[in-house]
């Protein structure tokens, strides 16, 4: 799968385990250079010496989301270390359990949500996408969830967020499309990750939902037609296809990646 002619940079965020780990190590594997950004420097670093090992090259960039004041700074740090960004992963993203019961904790969630899930990747959008627009070629991969386009109870925070997100990448696909730049979003289901299982596990959320602890994580499986979750290396997979020239006519796009649960 061919990314380019020449050198290629990807910036990921929430890089540091999980489906953004996966995705930094694959597009590394396929020789673009990767900037990979969260909020623990600890788990960057691992990620940047399993990368180094297997000849990749990757730079980190502890950086906070949520801290909207930072940004700035963070556009130079990134632009400190690559000339340009050509691939745009925006991965970060948290999840809580919210009820209407519960208002005043749930209202904060809503916000920190806002803030990560949907304003900081407009922000990042906004900023790559427009040299991406100067330059004639980009990528930009959302990654948002089938609770974007079904809504998940007990979830509205998350489910608001997601489904937001799929509306700004139909609205700068639109924006870009002319200038060789496409904008994707990749939608997973339950996929084997520490949010996911922290959400599966969540005792809040299996009272909610009037499941048992101990059985929670086979149920989540069992929803699921192919009864297994995904994995953050297939995750990972969709996005460097969408990052590839071979995809040069994909964008505004959401597609799934869930085992068949969006059809169930």
């Amino acid at each position: 799968m061919s990314t380019s002619s020449g050198d290629r940079y990807a910036l990921i965020t929430g890089a540091g385990r999980g489906i953004g780990r996966a995705c930094a190590l694959t597009l590394a594997g396929l020789g673009i250079y990767v900037a990979a950004t969260a909020r623990t420097e600890s788990e960057l670093l691992s990620l940047q010496e399993e990368i180094r090992k297997s000849g990749g090259h990757c730079r980190t960039i502890v950086h906070d989301l949520a801290d909207s004041s930072s940004f700035e700074r963070f556009y130079q740090s990134v632009e400190a270390e690559f000339d340009r960004v050509d691939i745009l992963v925006n991965n970060a993203g948290i999840y809580g359990t919210d009820s209407l019961d519960d208002p005043g904790p749930a209202l904060d969630l809503f916000k920190s949500s806002l803030d990560i899930n949907l304003s900081a990747p407009y922000m990042l959008c906004r900023h790559f996408g427009t040299a991406m627009k100067r330059a004639g070629w980009g990528r930009i991969i959302n990654i948002s969830s089938i609770s974007g386009q079904k809504a998940e109870v007990f979830g509205a925070a998350y489910s608001t967020t997601k489904f937001g997100l799929l509306g700004m990448t139909q609205a700068l696909a639109l924006e870009l499309a002319q200038y060789g730049t496409t904008v994707n979003a990749v939608c997973p289901g339950w996929v084997d990750t520490k949010l996911a299982l922290d959400q599966i596990n969540d005792p809040e959320w299996c009272k909610l939902n009037h499941i048992e602890p101990s059985e929670s994580l086979d149920i989540a499986r069992l929803s699921v037609p192919m009864q297994r979750l995904i994995q953050p290396e297939e995750v990972a997979s969709l996005v460097a296809f969408l990052a590839s020239e071979q995809a040069a006519a994909i964008t505004g796009q959401s597609i799934n990646i869930c085992g068949g649960l969006s059809i169930t």
